[in-house]
């Protein structure tokens, strides 16, 4: 059943909405102020929002901004009995799917819900659609320490466990964390991707939890962070190691206690986040040299999947490299070119110092420079960039 809900300081206008959406058969869950609406907007999922806008302590125009950061996919209808076309105008500027005009015509009143329901549809379908189209890109491989992984993935995922990934560059760590997200009940969420990184220390915390209008000299408008971002579904820590230590002892708390607040914030907000980490440090070296929190390595550890180098898996790589020439010739709109047997030999005796991202590469490189058939001299003579 969709739900609705009505922020109005006026009860009659209220109930009137109630018992007639009530009765189109939605669920219509009221707010008598702004504040209370967005309290509710925060704790429950609506499908479409109906707001005043002259209302005691915040204004509907407030209440709009504040629910366009905390769910922008929402659809919100003001309605007002004090407007004018400016008030509209701004109203709609500012994110309003429409704007109705007290007294209320029922009849447009409801073809605007339909409408704004039909929207809500869309872009529902569309995620879904895209989500299709960039479908995470499937674990290649049928080695021992790789089937031995896509076991524990179809173990760990349906739980809430945290997951440790470690592995060195390239070796496909956040491929592994796409596919636990993929196969989790939290798959029809987003997972939400920080590399620690590339992200500069100074602004790691307000990337990771936010920040308020004017906590610091660039921050002119609030912004919500990685983890309310990733709200009801996954983050994904990539390169942890590399994450300095105030930020470390936040998200400690936030692991232990569920909760974030936002830079330059009083507020406590709730979040409901499954945590992913991945590094290519050895976190427990890291720890002895007082640059890793042993308590954080704790909590997020719950389960370890180390992710092999392509050394390590060279059984692999002629599949891996067929793989990536079907994929690579599509892209480029060229007829699949072929391998012959010893140049998958070649390519096996390759020393992959930069795991399946090298390997990729390299297919791509002597798709464009060879002919059709690729063979064993080609790979000698392209494979390698030598000095």
């Amino acid at each position: 059943m969709p739900r609705i809900l009505v922020i109005d300081d006026e009860k009659s206008i209220r109930n009137t909405l109630k018992e007639i959406l009530s009765y189109e058969g939605y669920e219509v869950t009221e707010a008598q102020d702004g504040s209370e609406g967005l309290k509710l907007a925060e704790k429950e999922k609506f499908d479409i929002i109906l707001s005043d806008i002259k209302m005691p302590k915040m204004d509907g125009i407030e209440v709009l901004e504040k629910l366009q950061e905390l769910s922008p996919e929402t659809p919100v209808v003001m309605i007002s009995g004090h407007g004018n076309i400016e008030t509209a105008v701004e109203a709609i500027r500012k994110g309003a799917f429409d704007y109705i005009s007290k007294p209320l015509d029922l009849n447009r009143m409801l073809v605007t819900i339909r409408n704004a329901m039909d929207r809500s549809s869309l872009v529902k379908e569309t995620k879904s659609l895209k989500r299709k189209i960039y479908k995470t890109t499937e674990i290649v491989g049928n080695s021992e320490p790789i089937l031995k992984i896509k076991e524990m993935i179809e173990k760990v995922a349906p739980t809430e466990a945290r997951v440790l990934i470690t592995g060195g560059n390239g070796s496909g760590k956040e491929l592994v964390a796409r596919w636990i997200h993929e196969k989790s009940n939290r798959s029809a969420n987003p997972i939400v991707e920080v590399n620690c990184a590339a992200i500069p220390s100074e602004l790691i915390e307000s990337e990771l939890f936010g920040h308020e209008k004017g906590s610091f000299t660039s921050a002119i408008k609030q912004r919500i962070g990685k983890f309310e971002q990733a709200n009801n579904g996954t983050l994904f820590l990539d390169e942890i190691g590399d994450m300095s230590l105030p930020a470390q002892a936040k998200v400690l708390r936030v692991l232990q206690d569920g909760k974030i607040t936002r830079v330059g914030g009083e507020k406590d907000f709730s979040v409901n986040v499954r945590v992913i980490a991945a590094t290519n440090k050895d976190l427990r070296s890291e720890i002895e040299k007082g640059n890793f929190r042993e308590d954080l390595y704790h909590r997020l550890s719950v389960i370890l999947i180390h992710v092999p180098s392509l050394n390590e898996r060279r059984d692999d790589v002629p599949l891996l490299a067929d793989y990536f020439l079907g994929l690579i010739c599509q892209e480029y709109g060229m007829p699949l070119k072929e391998f012959t047997k010893d140049a998958y030999e070649e390519l096996k005796k390759i020393n992959w110092t930069g795991n399946i991202r090298e390997l990729r590469n390299v297919i791509e490189r002597l798709i464009i420079l060879c002919e059709k058939q690729i063979t064993g001299k080609d790979v000698i003579s392209y494979g390698v960039v030598r000095k």
